[in-house]
């Protein structure tokens, strides 16, 4: 790999490089991807040696002074290197980029849409923790909480770890919302899609899309309401509907539907070519009982269950407060081992 850098970084010594200005662009990416690749395992190469040397020392000297320093060290090189074998499972295109995250309120009426909430504030919570940065695209609330929200989500792997956070989620509780305290359940569904940069060729002809603009609804101020400033796309031969509202100006908010849109179709076409995963895009679910990847049960006892890989956990507060790599984790190496079959 470390020749492919070079090979590459030759070609960007070339006084003609940049005349083409996509593909020097695209080379640049590469370059990048390949580094984020292999640094990382090279750095960490060296320090497991660093203190693989450190331990020979002290056992030479009979030195038990460094046991704890050498303890944490393999700890941490071993958390490092749990990490560096997840990325692993992330080759495909788009695994590297941003993610669209929206989350859509389904069969449970008011109660659907606080369970919405509740899956933004989780969502909020898991990008927070990995340094990741978020944006509101877009937000449309209802009593009780949110009809549907779309998240633009700014951090190296974010698709390739989101992805598996596609699916429709349940929810089992005592709705505070009814008076006899009965349970409830609860339905939203989560569709995650790449950011596309010009390194990625989407087919987007726009005279297959219809533009619609309307007044936006929510935070803004008085002028989001007063002008038709919010934008809906849809696609016309696939129906894929994006909708943007988060910017005063209608040209923004039009130039941010048409990245959504380029995500969206990307995604969909990717899924279009494995009749398997085809067969399972989110967009031809109904957001209902038997189609929901993973269950959050709140009463009579507690429990997230991933239905797909079923890994399980006791302790729901942790996972509402953003813990959800372990089913993220598990949900790549499924993917994998699907792959290899």
């Amino acid at each position: 790999m470390r020749a492919q850098i070079a090979e590459k970084e030759l070609v960007t010594g070339d006084p003609d490089f940049w005349n083409d200005r996509e593909r020097a662009e695209r080379t640049m990416t590469e370059i990048k991807r390949l580094r984020q690749m292999i640094e990382p395992w090279e750095e960490l190469i060296a320090e497991v040696e660093d203190t693989e040397a450190l331990l020979e020392l002290a056992m030479e000297e009979g030195d038990d002074s460094q046991e704890e320093e050498i303890r944490q060290a393999l700890k941490d090189q071993q958390r490092r290197y749990d990490s560096l074998q997840l990325k692993q499972l992330l080759s495909d295109d788009a695994d590297a980029a941003g993610a669209f995250l929206t989350i859509h309120s389904g069969a449970g009426g008011t109660e659907a849409c606080d369970w919405v909430s509740m899956l933004y504030r989780m969502y909020r919570r898991w990008i927070d923790d990995h340094s990741m940065q978020v944006e509101v695209v877009d937000l449309l609330e209802a009593e009780g909480g949110i009809k549907s929200v779309t998240l633009e989500v700014k951090g190296d792997y974010a698709f390739g770890y989101l992805k598996a956070e596609a699916g429709v989620h349940r929810l089992v509780r005592i709705s505070p919302y009814d008076s006899s305290g009965r349970r409830h359940t609860s339905f939203a569904s989560v569709y995650v899609s790449p950011v596309i940069d010009d390194t990625i060729d989407v087919d987007l002809k726009m005279e297959d899309v219809r533009v619609d603009t309307y007044r936006a609804s929510g935070a803004g101020g008085q002028h989001v309401n007063k002008t038709d400033s919010a934008v809906r796309m849809t696609h016309n031969p696939t129906g894929i509907v994006v909708q943007c509202q988060n910017e005063r100006s209608q040209h923004k908010n039009r130039a941010m539907a048409t990245t959504m849109l380029k995500s969206r179709l990307y995604e969909y076409y990717r899924q279009q070519q494995e009749a398997e995963q085809a067969a399972k895009a989110i967009e031809k679910k109904d957001i209902s009982w038997g189609n929901q990847i993973r269950s959050y049960v709140f009463q009579p006892y507690t429990m997230v269950k991933d239905l797909r890989t079923s890994v399980e956990t006791g302790n729901v507060q942790a996972v509402m407060d953003g813990d959800l790599d372990q089913f993220i984790e598990a949900f790549l190496k499924f993917q994998a081992g699907q792959a290899l079959d």
